[in-house]
């Protein structure tokens, strides 16, 4: 299995079409996102191209081929927009011989590792909107950062998981 990852999309129409088109350029059979999708939240501003509606149909068109977690701005009323479930805090994903914990880090983070960690695995969060690769005592952490709101002199990018290696690629 070929995995695309994003995070923090935050109702960015723009975002949205960039990250579907790299997906379908990557040809990947699955996009996980790492959430915060619909609403820019209240410490950001907001996208010139805000439309989370729009962003709420694209998506929901692809429905079989996205896994998601939920961002600390989604929220109940964002499911009843999507098709797809976005409410666990955290998933598993396995891929060849990688195990992915996938969350969006405002629960979990390189502080604040999840106990279930298992030694050799890749932490991936969004929140930070800052791409991240680097490695900690027993694992490896990685961020895609934004492609709508990236920070910290980060650039739009996302990661592909396949064939046992995970890579960070900008836009």
């Amino acid at each position: 299995m070929r995995l695309m990852v994003v995070s923090d999309i935050h109702g960015s129409l723009s975002a949205c079409e960039s990250s579907l088109n790299r997906f379908f350029e990557e040809k990947a059979d699955k996009l996980l996102i790492l959430g915060d999708i619909l609403y820019h939240g209240p410490r950001n501003s907001l996208p010139g191209d805000y439309n989370p509606k729009e962003v709420a149909r694209r998506l929901n068109e692809y429905k079989d081929r996205i896994l998601c977690v939920r961002g600390n701005c989604d929220t109940e009323v964002d499911q009843m927009m999507l098709d797809f479930p976005i409410m666990a805090d955290y998933i598993y994903v396995v891929v060849d011989d990688l195990t992915i914990f996938a969350t969006h880090g405002h629960h979990y983070s390189p502080e604040r590792p999840p106990q279930c960690l298992p030694i050799g695995s890749i932490l991936m969060t969004g929140h930070t909107h800052i791409a991240c690769d680097a490695l900690y005592n027993d694992y490896r952490y990685m961020n895609p950062g934004s492609p709508s709101i990236p920070k910290g002199g980060s650039v739009p990018s996302y990661i592909i998981v396949d064939k046992g290696e995970a890579k960070l690629i900008a836009f």
